[in-house]
């Protein structure tokens, strides 16, 4: 009886979406390994297709792409923008749990006239479902990120910054 009862629960929090499934460390791996190559090719549907509705993604800095952000649109907005700077990112290493990815990679750019960066980064994903529900990055040369991203992305006169 007490397994029925144990079973019961945890179908009906299944049901409910109360308990997030766990994938394998093989299955993680493969989410953000379908990620990368989303991104290589700058296909945000197949991108939206690996991140929860409900992503949050924290990008680390002082510059204006910098801060955490909510949500699949956000998200896919900063990765729009990443592809218009001509940021790119050649995957390293890969290591998973059932339910976190840790990537390492190169992230670098190459863009005529402009700061550019070339440093190692680390991403650390949590997956739940087999979809990335967060990820956290982490930059070997955080201040050579903040020149490029601040060379790319210049803010709004003072005034227009603030007509909202």
């Amino acid at each position: 009886m007490k397994a029925v009862v144990c079973a019961s629960l945890i179908a009906a929090s299944i049901y409910s979406g109360g308990v997030a499934m766990a994938g394998t460390p093989e299955d993680n791996i493969k989410v953000v390994q379908d990620f990368f190559a989303a991104y290589g090719q700058n296909d945000l549907g197949r991108i939206a297709a690996v991140l929860d509705e409900n992503v949050r993604w924290h990008i680390p800095g002082r510059h204006p792409l910098s801060g955490t952000l909510q949500g699949r649109d956000q998200v896919l907005a900063f990765f729009g923008q990443l592809a218009l700077a001509g940021f790119r990112a050649e995957p390293i290493y890969f290591g998973a749990d059932e339910k976190h990815v840790v990537d390492v990679h190169r992230g670098f750019s190459t863009v005529d006239g402009a700061v550019n960066v070339d440093t190692t980064w680390a991403l650390i994903y949590r997956i739940e479902n087999g979809k990335i529900v967060e990820a956290t990055n982490l930059s070997a040369d955080q201040d050579a990120a903040n020149s490029f991203f601040w060379s790319q992305y210049k803010l709004a006169p003072v005034p227009n910054r603030l007509d909202d």
